[in-house]
């Protein structure tokens, strides 16, 4: 079993009673960093985090999971960090997103309406030369998504 699959594990034991949990991603980076993200639907608090890292560090050095040093990191993701996860998308409906294809140069930007089976639905601005700026609903199919960032907005 490798140390990533382990850890899945454990995190999902540890917060087996708490569903508004999840996992964003759980990356054992070469350098002995173990990184592991967690949300909620609602956030997650420091409490939570060091709760769960307790757990982990804990069992992973009492089964050797590891054998060399390493540095574990329990966090949420930040705002920079890209969503992955249909509970992401879900969490953030009403906000403003960046959106990348795969097979287009440009990023798509818009509010994201309504996350669905095959995609997203985002309401974009579309302004064409001469005209006024006009509301647009699009779906994006999962499937063409290469990265979403949530806007980050001062207003």
């Amino acid at each position: 079993m490798n140390v990533e699959q382990r850890v899945r594990e454990l995190v999902e034991e540890k917060i087996a009673d708490r569903p508004e949990l999840f996992i964003v991603d759980i990356k054992m980076h070469p350098n002995g960093r173990l990184v592991i993200l967690m949300d909620g639907d609602n956030g997650i608090g420091i409490a939570d985090c060091a709760a769960i890292s307790r757990t982990v560090g804990f069992h992973l050095e009492e089964e050797n999971v590891i054998e060399q040093a390493y540095h574990l990191e329990v966090s949420s993701p930040g705002l920079d960090y890209p969503l992955s996860t249909r509970r992401q998308y879900q969490k953030n409906v009403g906000r403003s997103l960046s959106v990348k294809l795969a097979d287009v140069p440009n990023k798509r930007e818009g509010k994201l309406l309504e996350v669905q089976e095959e995609g997203i639905l985002i309401e974009e601005s579309i302004k064409e030369k001469g005209k006024k700026a006009v509301l647009e609903q699009n779906l994006i199919p999962f499937d063409q998504i290469t990265e979403t960032k949530v806007l980050i907005s001062f207003k």
